[in-house]
């Protein structure tokens, strides 16, 4: 994505091919100094800022103009790369729950004003699952049984949009499924299962039309659109798993403990300036889903 297609990069094009790497490492400052903050006011799970960190690392890697030439190059490593940038890294980018952090520790004003933004009805419409489902899968139809693959290959606007849209629309798909973070509206685990189903069976298939050469508009050596298609189709399944083990976990009903009777209650405290509860969100615990 980083360099111009089929050029000798210079020190402008140097700059360019590492600004995406740039970008993601900003936002991995962003994220862990929110994480820090967190952990010294109320707590934070490590854990989650581990997840984080590995899929903004695997972002990085996907980005990096070396594995972007072995892309360009290699069949097998525009798989690998795909697979990266729109399954496992918004994965684990979800399990850190980056909206949950910023709720919890942006200024009262800008947590606000983040919750009127998710809130609204663009944003709701954004994370139906049915919309999520089409973003992700839809765009991976379009891609390879169109023109797109051989025009991102040719012009290098086409590939920064098409690298673009499968990170955001793979965040949003698991961002959607999984559950994890506050929204104004959840839908049910039923529907929320259906559309990872559907998902699963779309990126199934077009794993194996590229592993056949059938229908698709990829012209690739054939030994490496079957590397390519083996590799989508196993490591799809893995992340596609996790993704709806992340979504069970997150979907049970929080423990019920009965307080001692020698202990007495805790003393209620004051609710945080930035809790989602503040500013009309729900927890995927708390929230009565919707069909």
């Amino acid at each position: 994505m980083s360099l111009p297609l089929h050029a000798e990069p210079d020190s402008a094009g140097l700059l360019v091919a590492y600004l995406p790497v740039a970008l993601l490492a900003a936002a991995w400052c962003g994220y862990l100094s929110l994480s820090l903050e967190a952990r010294a006011r109320r707590g934070w799970p490590v854990w989650r800022t581990v997840a984080f960190t590995a899929g903004m690392f695997l972002l990085a890697v996907a980005f990096s103009p070396s594995f972007d030439e072995f892309a360009e190059h290699d069949f097998s490593g525009h798989a690998a790369q795909h697979l990266l940038m729109a399954m496992v890294a918004p994965v684990l980018l979800v399990i850190g729950m980056p909206v949950t952090l910023m709720l919890r520790t942006l200024p009262y004003p800008a947590a606000r004003r983040l919750g009127r933004l998710l809130n609204s009805r663009p944003a709701r419409l954004l994370t139906t699952p049915s919309l999520a489902l089409l973003a992700a899968s839809g765009g991976l139809v379009l891609l390879y049984f169109t023109p797109l693959y051989a025009l991102s290959t040719h012009h290098t606007p086409v590939h920064v949009l098409v690298h673009v849209h499968l990170v955001l629309s793979g965040f949003l798909f698991a961002w959607v499924i999984a559950g994890l973070d506050p929204a104004a509206r959840r839908h049910s685990v039923r529907a929320r299962l259906v559309a990872l189903g559907i998902a699963i069976a779309v990126h199934a298939t077009v794993s194996q039309l590229l592993y056949a050469g059938v229908w698709v508009q990829v012209q690739e050596p054939m030994p490496q659109m079957q590397a390519a298609g083996s590799l989508m189709y196993f490591g799809g399944d893995l992340a596609e798993l996790l993704l709806a083990l992340v979504m069970l976990l997150a979907a049970r009903p929080p423990r019920r403990t009965t307080p001692r009777l020698s202990t007495p209650p805790a003393p209620r405290q004051a609710a945080p300036r930035c809790e989602p509860a503040a500013i009309g969100y729900h927890t995927s615990t708390t929230t009565q889903e919707e069909p």
